[in-house]
């Protein structure tokens, strides 16, 4: 049984986590990008976020997206879609049904790669629509890690540029923590019992 809402109060108690993982940036095709496609595809799930550079002001132009990130459980890939576009094998993985693509608010996300260029979305799972089924009102990233696996995520790093020629430390852990807890959040919820709330508490 989850809570349906977590207070700052209890948020603020909470411990930080982040990936534990290995992190890959991968800015071009090559024998990265071949095995980053190959360990991806190996999974039965994966996490997935995009990143986009944020416009701070109306005269700003609106970015595309910057940064797409892919998590297993133990290697999270950063591909720089600013720099290397949409490869035709990301397109592919992204559009296959054997593999499960956890995200949060991910339509915006998808449609945003689209824009690059064009795929048919599969096997995609956005956390945001099946939680109230175990009963959790809260949507952010931060408040459902909190819920359902325990622990604080840092958001720090959330308005940085994520065009910059090199991506900090920091924005690459952060990058990878936002794919990687949607992929354990999923799977926890795969293992809990559900206790959906009622429709007025889903409003």
């Amino acid at each position: 049984m989850y809570i349906e809402s977590i207070t700052p109060e209890i948020l603020e108690k909470l411990e930080y986590a982040s990936f534990p993982g290995k992190i890959f940036i991968i800015d071009s095709v090559g024998a990265e990008f071949n095995r980053a496609i190959a360990y991806l595809r190996s999974q039965k799930v994966i996490g997935f976020d995009t990143e986009t550079r944020p416009c701070f002001g109306p005269n700003q132009p609106r970015y595309g997206v910057a940064l797409l990130q892919l998590s297993g459980p133990e290697k999270a890939y950063l591909f720089r879609i600013k720099n290397m576009g949409m490869h035709r094998r990301l397109c592919n993985l992204l559009a296959d049904k054997r593999i499960v693509k956890v995200g949060a608010a991910i339509h915006d996300d998808i449609r945003g790669l689209q824009k690059i260029r064009e795929f048919e979305p599969g096997a995609f799972v956005d956390l945001q629509k099946i939680v109230w089924e175990y009963g959790i009102k809260d949507k952010s990233v931060k408040k459902m890690t909190a819920i359902i696996l325990g622990f604080r995520i840092s958001k720090t790093q959330q308005l940085s540029n994520w065009e910059a020629e090199m991506l900090s430390e920091s924005q690459c852990k952060y990058a990878a923590t936002d794919a990687w807890v949607c992929r354990e959040m999923y799977l926890k919820l795969m293992k809990s019992e559900k206790n959906p709330l009622i429709i007025e508490e889903k409003v």
